[in-house]
C-alpha cells in the first residue's frame, strides 16, 4: 500500500467532512510526561479527579487504544458570526457565555465527522483499527496536534495557528496504520504575554501552565461547589467559561468565521439578560439548552453562576427581588445568592425613600424598627 498517497487522501477527505486542517503524527509523547506529572502534583487540576486517575495514560495513546500507531489530528473552526465579544463583556446586565458554547455541543458533531473519516479510510484500505476522540478520553490533544503540524501551544496552553488564531476545536482519530507523519509545528508566542497579564484571576502561572483552580472556565463549568469569594468579583458577568486570554491574543485577528451553522449563537441566547436567564426553572433550562454543552452543568450550577453575575451587576431592585425569590433551593446556592444581594445592597444610593430603607433593613438582617 502507498501510505503517502493514503495520507494525502485522508487530508482531502477531512476537508470534505468540514475540518479546516488535518495532520498526522506518531504517538511518542514521552517529552510531555514530566510536565504532566508536575502539573498534577501541584494540584492544578483542581477537582477534576479523572485527570490524576488516568495518570500517564494521557501521554500514552497506545495504552488507551492498544495497537495505535498514528494519530490523525483535525481542526474545526467554531468562531460564530456576530460574536459580540466586547458588547457582552461591556454590558454587566447581560451574561457572557464562552464563544464555543453559543451553539450546539461540538462533541457529537466533531466525533461523528471523525467517525465518517475513519469509515472512509476503511473503504479504501479494508478493515483496520481506529477510534475517534473529542475531549472524551485521557489524551494530550494539544501536544499531538502540535506534533501533527496544526499549530503551537500558546502561553495560555491553547493551540495557536498564525493563519487562524485559536478559535477551533480539536479531534483525534487513533489508527493502527503506519502512515507517514507530518513535521511538527515550530511556532511560538515570542515575547507576547498578553494572555498572562489579561487573565482576570491570574490563572496562567507560567508559560503554557494554567492553574485550573483559578481559571474562570473551570470555576463556572467543571467546578460544582461553592466558588471562593476571592474570585466572585473577578468573574464579572461570565456565567459559562471565559475567553479573555483568546480575546487579547494578536493571532486571533486572523481567525476565520465558522461555516458550521450548528456553532452559531442559538436564538434563546441572542439577548442574554441576567434576570431573564435566572428566571428559567429547571424544565425551561433543559428545554432551552437541549443539544448545548451548557446543559451538562445542570440548572443549579447555572443559577449559581448567574447569581454571581447578578451580584456584580449595577444596583437594581429587580435583581434583588429575583435573587430573593430563589433563596431556599439549596444551601450552596443560598451562599452565592446572599453574597450577590450583599453586593447589590452596598450599591444602594443614599436615599430616604421607604423602599430603599426597607431593602437595607431586610437584606442586612436588621430589625425593622432599626
Amino acid at each position: 500500500m502507498n501510505y503517502q498517497e493514503l495520507a494525502n487522501k485522508i487530508k482531502v477527505w477531512a476537508k470534505e467532512l468540514g475540518f479546516q486542517k488535518a495532520g498526522i503524527c506518531d504517538i511518542d509523547l514521552r517529552d510531555h510526561e514530566a510536565n504532566l506529572q508536575n502539573w498534577l502534583d501541584a494540584g492544578y487540576h483542581g477537582d477534576m479527579d479523572w485527570m490524576a486517575r488516568h495518570g500517564m495514560m494521557r501521554a500514552r495513546p497506545s495504552e488507551l487504544v492498544p495497537g495505535t500507531m498514528r494519530v490523525i489530528s483535525v481542526r474545526m473552526d467554531y468562531l460564530p458570526p456576530e460574536a459580540q465579544f466586547a458588547a457582552n463583556l461591556a454590558q454587566p446586565n447581560h451574561a457572557y457565555i464562552s464563544r464555543y458554547a453559543l451553539g450546539r455541543d461540538y462533541h457529537k458533531l466533531v466525533r461523528n465527522q471523525l467517525k465518517k473519516l475513519g469509515e472512509r479510510i476503511e473503504r479504501e484500505v479494508g478493515h483496520y483499527g481506529y477510534r475517534p476522540f473529542v475531549d472524551s478520553a485521557p489524551i494530550l490533544e494539544r501536544p499531538l496536534a502540535q506534533k501533527a503540524g496544526l499549530g503551537w501551544t500558546g502561553k495560555h496552553s491553547l493551540l495557536l495557528d498564525k493563519d487562524c488564531g485559536s478559535w477551533f476545536f480539536l479531534g483525534e482519530l487513533l489508527v493502527d496504520l503506519p502512515l507517514p507523519i507530518d513535521p511538527p509545528h515550530q511556532g511560538d508566542c515570542g515575547k507576547c504575554s498578553s494572555c498572562i497579564t489579561s487573565c482576570p484571576t491570574q490563572a496562567i502561572v507560567a508559560d503554557g501552565v494554567v492553574n485550573a483552580k483559578r481559571c474562570i472556565s473551570y470555576l463556572t463549568i467543571e467546578f460544582s461547589g461553592v466558588i471562593p469569594e476571592e474570585f466572585r468579583k473577578l468573574i464579572g458577568n461570565r456565567i459559562y467559561g471565559c475567553d479573555d486570554c483568546q480575546l487579547v491574543c494578536p493571532w486571533n485577528r486572523f481567525a476565520k468565521l465558522t461555516h458550521e451553522e450548528d456553532f452559531h449563537r442559538r436564538t434563546v441566547l441572542s439577548s442574554p439578560d441576567l434576570v431573564a436567564l435566572f428566571a428559567w426553572d429547571e424544565k425551561t433550562f433543559l428545554e432551552n439548552m437541549q443539544g448545548s454543552a451548557i446543559r451538562r452543568i445542570g440548572h443549579m450550577q447555572w443559577l449559581r453562576n448567574l447569581a454571581i453575575a447578578m451580584g456584580n451587576a449595577p444596583y437594581s431592585t429587580t435583581i434583588i427581588d429575583a435573587l430573593k425569590q430563589r433563596l431556599g433551593m439549596s444551601t450552596a446556592l443560598d451562599e452565592h445568592i446572599n453574597w450577590a444581594i450583599e453586593q447589590q445592597v452596598t450599591q444602594i444610593p443614599n436615599s430616604s425613600t421607604k423602599l430603599d430603607r426597607l431593602i437595607r433593613i431586610v437584606q442586612k438582617g436588621l430589625p425593622r424598627d432599626a
